[in-house]
């Protein structure tokens, strides 16, 4: 009996979990071409949207993955019951914006902007998963650089840094307009639990 690409990629994606897989990952592992891999996720992909399935075929930053349509997303957290899906601070909203947009920036800088101490957000960022360190600055003391990771994407639904909302114009240096703009889109995305 033949499996067809599509039922081995499936089930790749599904073994893969979180973790997902790159179309190139996938060629590799059936033995396949790219091009094929690639119409074999879409076959997937369309037959997940036409059935009554609970779950749909996602693609973040290149990565493929099985996730849960957002219709059955309320029985899921019954199941998981998970306390890193609780919502995000203030203070952890401002840290992780700045990070967001400025990247790789240190603490001091995250700091500067705030105007107050972020060690505490930094900390929970980094055990949420969303933040990590993306290597050191150059200078005296090398302080640890700060980024966002394939989790910060995966929880504010975005495929990549570039679908984040735009910065508004800046008439004057406010650190308090770089705050107020993640108290509004990146709120309401933590508070949705998406």
């Amino acid at each position: 009996m033949t499996v067809n690409l599509s039922a081995k990629a499936e089930a790749l994606l599904f073994a893969a979990g979180d973790d997902g897989l790159t179309a190139k990952q996938l060629a590799f592992l059936t033995s396949s071409e790219p091009g094929e891999v690639i119409r074999a996720l879409s076959e997937l992909e369309n037959a997940y949207r036409s059935t009554g399935r609970g779950i749909r075929l996602k693609e973040m930053a290149g990565v493929f993955q099985l996730v849960t349509k957002e219709d059955v997303a309320d029985v899921i957290r019954k199941l998981v019951e998970n306390p890193t899906v609780q919502s995000l601070s203030q203070a952890s909203l401002e840290v992780l914006a700045i990070i967001a947009y400025k990247q790789p920036v240190t603490r001091v800088e995250i700091e500067d902007l705030r105007g107050v101490k972020s060690e505490k957000p930094l900390s929970t960022l980094s055990a949420k998963g969303l933040v990590h360190e993306v290597g050191r600055a150059e200078g005296a003391g090398r302080a640890i650089l700060y980024g966002t990771t394939k989790e910060f994407l995966n929880y504010f639904g975005l495929k990549d840094l570039k679908e984040l909302p735009p910065l508004p114009e800046e008439h004057e240096e406010d650190a308090d307009a770089d705050s107020a703009l993640f108290s509004t889109g990146f709120r309401e995305n933590a508070q949705s639990g998406v």
